[in-house]
Parts: C-alpha cells; structure tokens; sequence
C-alpha cells in the first residue's frame, strides 16, 4: 500500500472486507480454519469479519460455527433450511455480506487464507474480481485432475463468455462486482460462469493448492458431472446446434444411402435386404433421436425449472457479525 497515493490509502484503510465461507458437515476442520484465517485478517490494514453459511449440514458444523461465533465477534452466522448445494449456499452468502470486497473461501482449507493479502493487494490497485487459478491440485486423483481440465477446455470453446481455466471459487470480488452479481436470480446456477458474466476487471492469481485438512470431498463424480452439465447448459446453446447438425447430415447419409438402393435395384437387380443390415439402421438413427432428444430435455427441464419462480433458498438462522474490529487488530 505504500505506493498508492495518500487520499487512496487511506480510502482502504476504511474498508471493510468479509469472508464468505460456505461449508457442509466440515465441522471437523472449521476451527484450524478459523485459527488460521483470523491470523491473517489481524494483519490487514482494513477491518475484516468471517461469514460462515451452513449449508445444511448433518453434523455438528453449526455447532462449531456457534462456538467460534461467541469467540469472536466479527464472525457472523447463516444457516440455511436445508442443503442447497453449494452454488446457492454461496449464493445465499453473497446476499448478506457486508463490505467493500468479499473473499470466497472454502473450508477444507485446500485454497490457503495465507493468500488472502495478495488477493486484496490486487483489489486496492484498481481490480474488481481476482480470481485464483489453480496451477497444481494436491490431494486428487489424476482421474478428477484429468476431467477437471477436461471440463475447463470444453468450457472454453462451448461458452460464449470465457470461463477461466482451472478456476475455481476462491476469489475476490469488488462491491460492485458482488452487487453485479445478486441482481442475477436464475434458479439453474453455475457460479463460475456467472462471476466470468459480469465483466468488470478481473486478474487472476496463481497458487498450488493443498490437499484437504480433514474430511473428506462432498463432490462425488456423479455431482460434478451434473454440475459439468449445468455449466454447458446454463453458458451456451451449441449442443442444440450439434444435435442439429447430426440430425441434419444423418439424414442426409440416410437419403443418400436410399437412393443407392433404389438405383441398385434397378440397375442390376437386388434381392430384400436382410434382418442385419436393418436392424443396424433403425438403431443408429434412433439412437440419434434419443440422443437429440435427451439435449432437448435437458434445456426444456431448466425452463420447467425457471418458471416456477420458487426462491433460491430458504434461511433458517441468520446472525449477523457484531463487529468488524479496527484494522490490523483484534476486537476480541
């Protein structure tokens, strides 16, 4: 901060910065978390707290998040009426934070907090969201690092706003920036590709990330495929325009491979093709149809979705931070 101008320095040292971490049943891991997260916001030089969203969990996590709550007072509290899944739990934090800027953090403490300064360095010099890529991913199977790249470079050519590669929720975002994004209320979300959609300026921040604290990941293979889903369906309409395509040029094949026959027959004589060759054509281009079909529906289902207007989630506690505390101390 020494190298920007007074008047702006001190226009830092004024704000405020919150940390949203979304959890589900990490009760295991929250209080080195907290441990080493609240070391580093002492450091900063702007007042900071911790809002922690329980995303219903079926362990003691909100009980751990109200011990560490009644330890220090610039933790704030939010439960929700169930598990949403994580992109509404985040959702749900980004519409109670307070503060100039807002840090997405995760609880597993694979995204280190020691990080956390470097984050808000690039904000003070004039950067809206700072986003932290992944250039190593410790603690994963080469199976779940192979689809995760897998997934980002797909992404990258099927979306028309670019989703960082090997990007995840760990983040900075501006006020402005976070306000940006709790004007978009859509039911189906991808929240990855939603902090790309805003715009604004954004520069991303390379770092290694570590393996788990404790516990293990809620992210099965099953869940991230749905999730992969959601972000092609929700970011782009190309696999519609693939389904097309196929139907278009299978039926081309098939008109094509029609005429064959039929001038063969004439031409030099052809007895009835057999049960075979049949067969094999009736279940490619059904399977074709299955397959446009199931694209339909995917997109159809999400319109089924959207109409009902339902709210995003439902909050069963919310408790506030009492206080921010004075820059670079501790209140408590």
């Amino acid at each position: 901060m020494s190298a920007l101008p007074s008047v702006v320095r001190e226009l830092y040292v004024s704000a405020s910065l919150t940390v949203l971490v979304p959890a589900y049943n990490e009760g295991d891991g929250l209080r080195e978390f907290q441990r080493r997260t609240l070391q580093v916001l002492d450091g900063l030089d702007l007042r900071a707290r911790i809002l922690y969203v329980d995303d219903g969990s079926g362990d003691d996590t909100w009980a751990v998040m109200c011990d560490l709550a009644a330890a220090d007072e610039r933790v704030g509290l939010l439960k929700l009426s169930r598990n949403f899944g994580k992109e509404l739990a985040l959702t749900a934090g980004l519409d109670h934070c307070e503060g100039d800027a807002v840090i997405i953090l995760d609880a597993d403490l694979q995204d280190p907090p020691e990080l956390i300064p470097q984050f808000v360095a690039r904000w003070q010099q004039g950067a809206d969201v700072v986003a932290g890529q992944r250039l190593e991913r410790q603690g994963e199977s080469w199976f779940k690092r192979l689809t995760a790249a897998a997934f980002y470079r797909v992404m990258a050519r099927l979306a028309a706003t670019p989703v960082p590669r090997d990007t995840g929720d760990f983040r900075l975002m501006s006020r402005r920036a976070v306000d940006a994004l709790r004007s978009l209320r859509e039911r189906q979300r991808f929240m990855k590709g939603l902090f790309a959609w805003v715009g604004f300026r954004q520069e991303a921040l390379i770092y290694q990330r570590e393996p788990r604290f404790a516990g293990r990941s809620k992210f099965n293979y099953w869940r991230l495929w749905n999730l992969a889903l959601e972000g092609i369906t929700s970011f782009s309409t190309l696999p519609l325009r693939i389904a097309t395509y196929v139907g278009v040029l299978t039926a081309l094949a098939a008109f094509a491979f029609g005429v064959w026959i039929v001038a063969k027959t004439l031409l030099w004589g052809e007895s009835v093709a057999g049960y075979p060759s049949l067969m094999s054509v009736m279940l490619f281009l059904g399977g074709v149809q299955l397959m446009a079909l199931g694209i339909i529906g995917e997109y159809l289902g999400r319109l089924y979705m959207e109409s009902k207007q339902r709210p995003l989630y439902l909050v069963d506690v919310h408790k506030p931070a009492s206080g921010a505390g004075a820059p670079g101390t501790h209140p408590g």
